[in-house]
Formats: C-alpha cells, structure tokens, sequence
C-alpha cells in the first residue's frame, strides 16, 4: 500500500528540470503529499511538482519527461474521484499560474482559456455578456476547464446542455514528444496536409482513422446508447467527424495530450428559474416521479437522499439552511424549470407540480421562485459529496461505483436491483445524482481499513458492474474511468475495443509517459488505495479531545480530497488558498501534509519538522473550514494542536512570547500609555517592530489611558448597582476580554450601557485571559491552565442560569469552541459553554423571546457590516445583521468578504504582512473604500485593526453603533 512508503528524495531530478522553466519546481516529500491524493480513495506519489508558468514551460517539461522515460500528469482543482488525478508521475498543477481567460467573443459566443481557469471564474467572466460556461458539475467553485475537459464533466443540466465534449470547439495542445498543435475541426484540405505528416501528429490522424473505421461495428453494438457515457475513449467522435481532434480526446484523462488552450462555446444565461424540491417516503418513489417528468420541459431533475438531509442538519454551518425540508423525506427530487420571464419559469414549475400530483406521488412539494432561496437549495446539492462522508464510523460512503449511468427511464428498476444487490453485502448505500440523465452518485457503506471491507469493496464493484451491462449503460457517467472503473474498461467494451484503446493510446503516447495506468491497464483497483487493512497511522498524545472523530488521525481522514477549501470565489474558507492559489495553502493541502506525515509517507519525524511548519503557516485559524467545509474539517484545530508540539521541541521567539503573553504587557502598557502612544508614533518604531519580527509598516494598537475595568468600577460606584438588593430584570456577566480592557474600552462601555437600558444588572468578574492568543503560539499547556480557571470561575453563574456575554468573538468563542475540547469530559465546561453568547446573539435571542424593547434612533441610509471568522464559522451573522435591522432606515449590506486577513497577530508579523493585505484587498477593502461616509460596523478588533490599515477608514463596533442610535453612547 502506498500509505507504508516513505517518499524517496527526488532532488537531483527536481534541479535539473528547474534549470529548464520559469516556473516553480517542488520535488521534495512533503509537496509531493500535498499531491499524492484527490477526491478519489486512491493514494500515488508522484515523482515531483511543476507550476508551469506559460506554455514553454509545459513542452519543456513533457520533452524532459520523454527524455528520461518518465511519466507525466496535467492536473487543475484535483477532484477526481476515480484516481485519474494522481500517479508515480510529474504532476503539471495549472491551477496557480495558467489560469486566465484570453478572449472572450460575445457576439460568436465562444472563449479562448488557459487549463488552469476555474468555471465559475470564467462563467463570471462571461456574465457581463449575459454568458456563462454551460456544465455545471458540483465543483465548479473550484474546478478547473483543464478537468473538466480531461473528464468530460457533464452536471446537472446536462438534458439541457450536454456534456462539456459539446461545448469545446478548439484545442491547443502538447503532444507526448513535446510538440505543439492544435486540434480543431478541418477542412478537406487541411485534413489531407495533416495526414501526410510525417511526425507524431500526423501519426494521430491516420492511425486514428484507421483504428476506428475498423472498429465500427464494435463501437455500434458496445458503446451504450445513453447520453452519460464517458467511459473509455471517444473512438465514436472519430467517426462522426475524423477532423477535429478536439473532441476525440476530450474524457481522455490526462493519457494522450496535454491541452495548454481551450476554445470553448459559451452559452446564454437562463433569465429566470423557479424549483420544486418534492419530498418522498421512498427513494424508489422518486424514481418513479423522475420517470413521470421526463418530458416535462425540466432544466434539471436531481436525487438526493435522507444521508445528505441528516448530515446537513447536524452540520454547524449548513443546519440553518435547512429549513426548506418538511419532516424527514427518504429522498427529495430537486426539479428545475427555466424560463424567459419569472412567469414562463413559473409556468413550467406548475406543470411540474401537475404531473406530481396527477400521479399521487410524493408526500410535500415546496415551490421555490425565490433566487436567494434557490441557491440555498442548490449548495445544499453541491455538498451532497462531502456531506455524506461526513458520516460517523468507519464505516464510509466510498466513491467506487458511484457514477453509473443508465437509461433514465429504467431507473426504478435499477434502483431496486442495485439495493438487494447492496443489502445482499450487508451494507447500505448513499444515493444522489443526476436522475433526469440516469446518472446516479451511488456511494455503499463500507471500511477498507479491514480486510472484510475491502474485499466488499471488490464484489460490489464486480456485481456492479454486471448490472450496468444488463441494463444497456455506462460506468462512468461524469467522473471518468480513472484506476476505479478503468480495471473494469475491458469487461464495459469487450477484448476487441480493448485491444484498439490500447492501440489508440500507443499511437498518440508511443513511450507510454501520459498519465499510464489510467482507462487501461490499470493496476487492481485494490491497490495504491489510500487507506486499506494495514493502516496504522502514528499515534499521538494530543492536547485537545479529537475522541469522537475516533483521534487526531481519524479527523484528518475527515477530508476526502474534495478540494471544497480551493474555491475562489466567495465564502471564507480559505483567506490564503484565495490569495494565492496554492495547494499547499488549501485546507486540503494542509490535511495532505498531516496525512502523509502520520501514515509514513513522509517520515514521522517530521512532524515537527521545519516544512510541516511552513505548511501550515498561512493557515489564519479563521475557522471558516469547520462551518463551510462539508467534511467539517477543523484546520484551526490541528494547527493548535500541531503548535503546541513544535514549539514543545523547539521552544518561543521572543515575539511569540511578547503576542501569546500580550496580556501580561497590557496593564504595563495602560499605566504608561500616554508616553507609549507617542513612542509608537515615533519615525524609528519600525526599526523596533522589524527587530522582534513585526512588520514596519503595521502600526500596534494604542493603549487606553483608562482601562475598561477601571471605568467600570466608577460606573457601578456612580450606579450604586447591588445586585442582592437593587430590583432588576436579571444578571449578565460582560466578558471583559483582554483587547476590551486595554486597548478598546468603549466596545465594553457601549455594551454596558446597552445592557443596562435593557434592564440587567451588568456584572463583571476577574477572569483570566481566555487564552486565544497563546493558543495562535501553540502556548497549549498554559492554554489548559487558564481554560481550567475560567471555566471553574464562570461555572457558578452559569449553572444558575446567568448569561456571558461577550463582545469579541474570537475570545467569547474561545469559551464555546475550544475549551470543551480542552477539558474534555468536563460537565463544568460544557455548561459554561452553553451559556456564552456574543452580545447580538444574546439580544436576538431576547427579540425572538418578544423581549427585547430598544427604542432606536432612525438612520436613514446605509450600513456596512463585515463580521468576523469565527463569528462566521460558529454562529454566523444572522443576529448581527437582524439586529442592525432593528434600528429604523438602515439599509444592512454584507459583501462577501470572507476573512479580513489579519487574523489576530497574523497580519502584524512581517512575513505574513504581503499575504494578510492581498487577503483584504480580495473583496473587503474594495468594499470599504466604493462606500466612503458609510458606517462601516465590525465585531472583531481584529477586522476593525485591518479595515483601518488598508483603507484609513475607522469602523464602529456593532455595540458602538446600538448604543450610538439608542443615545447613550456617551451618557
């Protein structure tokens, strides 16, 4: 297995092809585990990484690789789930610099785009001309042309648009022996000139000619008569037009060419849409219903089962959206109908609601015209992948059979033959898929880290395969052949097809370099698997509870390779990846890396090694992967973690001790602020800031001439508040973290006062720092520390039902989110827990009691609200902006900003400052400065610190801008 290998050190090859790109050339252990996976259960290192940086790079490298009988292998986003995007191999990774659009022609519809683009950036791209790239396969967040093209990915509205071999009109590509051509649909002419070449090129256009015109019978009687085959390769476009290569190696895998360019058809954008999400008592009952409306004019008719219902209501960023769902549907059809006009779609969506009914079938139809909720629904789709992996035990819905595809209208039939064929293996299965084509995502349960499981994996697939034959359709009906189905190529398409792949591929890859082992000659698909019976992974003392993911180690199985974290266009997960394109700074690259180091295939070693440490290194610890990831993969978590054992071994500079420990510095800081504050606007400050390694430029907080506490002492001496004796409404214990005591008062004051014209007696107690800061420092011992004495002070209050409040998300979160955790097993901890809140979710929840009476100033206009990470990831900012909403005339916008990028001490450290800016200049920054003289309202210190370096615009705390509309900001 795999898994058991300890990646060899290829650096000497790595040189030597370095000196022939401009790009950059990564052939040590640990990138390349960064790359030894994909969203497949297939597991290969490859020999190295490149980034080509232009075309000259690309030939450059497949010439090198011809010249050393290496092989090599173009990949983008990296989600294939078949194994196609990984091999023993030099991977091409076009994502990062390749990655632009060229042309677009609006009037002739068509765009010219590098391999590396992701669709969603290129169907942006086209929607200011009313276009967009038209398949639409779950991932187009994060996918790349390059893939989809290599995979013929098709999506949901496939009955519309077809697959992507339909869409791609021109390709300019490298052949096997570095030479360039391009493919494209010939005149006569041209045709004749290119077979008489007397190269490799014209090679391809004879021999493939041949091959087909004397397989035409075969290709007649073999290859399925059904829209979704991707399956082997195209020999069937070479007879329907022997000009244009480009549609001949679509689907092709990576095996036969490696395109640089595509010319792909862009299509219009539909004007309106309207959904009917119809809830059944059975899956088999939402078959019979698919078949019904067949020829209802639907733009898309998706399945999924109650596995993704059940995992998207447990999941902690998804279960809100989940309130389109009545009751508990065994399954649900999604059944889109596309329209001109709002009334055309309408239309369609009642004669869809029509043919349900006449038929009695389902048991609730939920019709759904509003765009917002529309895409709700549609992401909850999306992460259909991840979410039915995120299921508890061992047990996993693995893709191994999970891309059949059969002739829709027998797919009830197929249905109940492939559910006795899963319950005769004692197991279950996971359903979801593309039902409008007959292409279903059909994922059974099982633990390929016991040998039970893994030979269940094998029969299944055997049997399975039996019964796709049977019924006339394809293995893969999207997600390509890859080593999963490609073991099974013969038996789909008989020895003689076989034997004419195998000659069409030597024809277009004589020395077998392009991506081998994938669609043919695949090595057993039990083989090269990411996990299998002789799994050990190295055990770990941890410092926080990972026991009900079953340890540190079963967590990081948690990311299926998905690649969710690589997207690029909205959401927060993750701020650096966005900024920089990298895989290695991807949630999934730093999974990769933890990964490898704990199965072996780097050495255990370094797991505190140097380069483990500059994986994770522009992990922010934003959080947003626990909410957005599907999978629910805690990266901030495991960096923690992995902190605090580096720094075990190899101890603290002097700045992570001044910014763990910065709450010890704080009352010094206070007590001599006014002098601070002028020194810290002293020209020489940035000398000292560069000397303990924090940027020059970032200029550190000031400090308050009256601390919080001290304020609030002459505020409960001026109040004459008893709480034994004084009548009120109740108490609330106000947070008073360690940025609100020393450094933004106000935020704490604001608050107060808030609370108090709500009625409750407003109290503080001497707590100990929540230890947020020192846990960015791996500080985790003393983490513990002070976790155990909050948590023991904050107990009383609330085991009597008394709420804390907080103002600071980061540090109020750190109560809810990280000391259960740190003190597992602890009944004290989680009832602390359950009685924190941040300020605004406290009042809404007052609000949703019918008990919160604020008699707000209007402000007629505008609001920015940014909210931050944490907030986000744990609670969202639903409350912020309800609240916000509550003082008449405002006008709440809430850009998708993602992360700020400062990220506690993060943006201030000088090797992070060009990152954390890039990072606010994404969307936030540019959001800011397009609305200058607009509040602009924050939660985070954090964000409010960052907005102000990077567009010198003040922000308000949401406290601030409450208490500022009620009139008693100043009181």
């Amino acid at each position: 297995m795999t898994s058991k290998q300890v990646l060899k050190d290829n650096t000497e090859l790595g040189n030597e092809l370095k000196k022939r790109l401009k790009g950059q050339v990564n052939f040590d252990r640990m990138t390349r585990a960064l790359y030894a996976t994909d969203a497949s259960i297939y597991q290969m290192d490859p020999i190295g990484v490149v980034f080509p940086q232009d075309v000259e790079d690309v030939v450059n490298t497949v010439t090198f690789a011809a010249s050393h009988g290496i092989p090599v292998l173009p990949r983008g986003g990296g989600t294939g789930l078949a194994g196609q995007t990984v091999n023993h191999a030099v991977v091409m990774d076009f994502s990062r610099n390749m990655n632009h659009l060229c042309e677009m022609n609006a009037e002739e519809s068509w765009a010219w785009v590098e391999p590396g683009i992701v669709l969603d950036q290129l169907s942006a791209l086209g929607a200011g001309h009313g276009l967009k790239f038209a398949p639409d396969p779950s991932t187009t967040n994060r996918g790349n042309i390059g893939g989809a093209i290599g995979n013929n990915s098709c999506g949901a509205r496939s009955i519309v648009y077809g697959k992507t071999l339909d869409h791609v009109l021109e390709l300019d590509v490298v052949l096997a022996d570095g030479s360039m051509t391009s493919f494209k649909e010939l005149n006569s002419a041209e045709l004749d000139a290119k077979l008489t070449l007397q190269n490799l090129e014209g090679q391809i256009y004879r021999e493939a000619r041949r091959i087909a015109q004397e397989q035409q019978s075969e290709i007649d009687l073999r290859y399925p008569k059904i829209q979704r085959r991707v399956s082997g390769y195209n020999l069937d476009e070479v007879l329907r037009d022997p000009t244009n290569m480009a549609k001949v190696v679509v689907g092709s895998e990576g095996t036969l060419v490696t395109f640089t360019r595509a010319k792909v058809r862009m299509v219009p954008r539909p004007k309106s849409a309207a959904l009917a999400v119809i809830h059944f008592h059975s899956i088999l009952e939402s078959f019979e219903a698919t078949v019904a409306l067949l020829d209802s004019g639907a733009s898309a008719i998706e399945m999924m089962d109650d596995t993704i219902v059940k995992q998207g209501r447990k999941h902690p960023g998804l279960s809100k959206r989940m309130g389109f769902v009545e009751g508990d549907p065994a399954a649900m059809l999604l059944v889109e109908a596309s329209g001109d006009t709002p009334e055309e779609a309408f239309a369609g969506l009642e004669r869809i609601s029509k043919i349900i009914d006449q038929r009695g079938l389902g048991y609730y139809t939920l019709k759904v015209t509003d765009p917002r909720l529309q895409s709700t629904i549609w992401a909850i789709r999306r992460d259909g992948l991840g979410l039915i992996m995120s299921v508890d035990g061992t047990a996993k819905p693995l893709p191994f059979v999970e891309d059949t595809a059969v002739p829709p209208e027998r797919l009830p039939e197929y249905f109940k033959r492939f559910d006795e064929l899963v319950r005769d293996e004692q197991t279950t299965a996971a359903y979801y898929g593309h039902a409008s084509v007959g292409c279903l995502h059909i994922r059974p349960l099982v633990d390929i880290k016991q040998q039970d499981g893994l030979d269940r994996m094998v029969r299944i697939a055997e049997r399975v395969s039996d019964l796709v034959l049977e019924f006339g359709g394809s293995l893969s009906g999207e997600h390509g052949d890859g080593i999963v189905r490609g073991v099974f190529t013969e038996k789909m398409f008989g020895p003689k097809l076989y034997a004419s792949f195998r000659e069409f591929k030597h024809t277009f890859d004589p020395q077998g370099i392009m991506n081998p082992g994938k669609i043919i000659d695949c090595p057993p698909m039990e083989e090269n698997l990411r996990f299998d019976p002789t799994w050990k992974p190295m055990k770990l003392e941890t410092y926080f509870d990972f026991s009900k993911d079953g340890g540190i180690a079963e967590h990081l199985e948690m990311c299926n390779g998905q690649g969710a974290c690589r997207q690029t266009v909205g959401g927060t997960m993750c701020p650096s990846a966005m900024s920089t394109r990298d895989e290695e700074n991807t949630t999934r690259g730093r999974a990769n890396a933890l990964r490898g180091v704990f199965s072996g295939l780097v050495p255990h070693k370094e797991f505190t090694g140097k380069r483990l440490y500059e994986v994770l290194d522009l992990c922010l610890a934003c959080k947003g992967c626990k909410s957005e990831c599907p999978s629910s993969v805690d990266m901030a978590k495991l960096k923690y973690e992995f902190l605090g054992h580096y720094h075990k071994e190899h101890g603290y500079s002097l700045r992570d001790r001044l910014i763990g420990k910065v709450y010890k510095l704080n009352p010094i800081g206070n007590k001599l602020a006014p002098l601070l504050n002028f020194a810290l606007k002293l020209p020489g400050r940035g000398l000292v800031q560069s000397l303990i390694g924090i940027h020059p430029k970032r200029k550190i907080p000031t400090f308050a001439t009256q601390t919080f506490s001290n304020w609030f002492k002459k505020h409960q001496r001026q109040i004459g508040s008893d709480p034994t004796q004084s009548p009120h409404r109740g108490r609330v214990i106000l947070f008073n973290d360690t940025f609100m005591e020393a450094n933004n008062p106000g935020v704490g004051i604001a608050a107060t006062r808030l609370l108090e014209q709500l009625g409750f007696i407003v109290e503080t107690v001497p707590r100990r720092c929540c230890g947020r800061t020192m846990m960015s420092k791996g500080m985790i011992d003393t983490v513990k520390e002070h976790a155990r004495v909050n948590v023991d002070l904050f107990y009383p209050y609330a085991q009597a039902g008394i709420p804390i409040v907080g103002t600071e998300p980061s540090c109020l979160l750190t109560l809810r989110d990280e000391y259960p955790d740190l003190l597992p097993g602890d009944s004290k901890a989680s009832t602390v827990a359950n009685q924190a809140f941040l300020l605004d979710e406290f009042l809404i929840k007052l609000a949703e009691e019918g008990d919160l009476d604020l008699d707000f100033q209007p402000h007629e206009g505008k609001v920015i609200f940014h909210g931050h990470c944490h907030q986000k990831s744990a609670i969202g900012i639903d409350a912020s902006v309800a609240m916000l909403k509550r003082v008449p005339g405002v006008e709440v916008e809430t850009p998708d900003t993602g992360c700020c990028g400062m990220a506690g001490a993060f943006g201030f450290e000088k090797e992070h400052y060009d990152v954390s800016l890039a990072i606010g200049e994404r969307v936030l920054f540019p959001a800011v400065r397009n609305n200058l003289g607009i509040p602009i309202v924050t939660t985070g210190v954090s964000c409010h610190q960052q907005i102000e370096a990077g567009t010198d615009v003040k922000t308000m705390h949401l406290a601030e801008f409450l208490a500022q509309q009620l009139g008693i900001a100043n009181r």
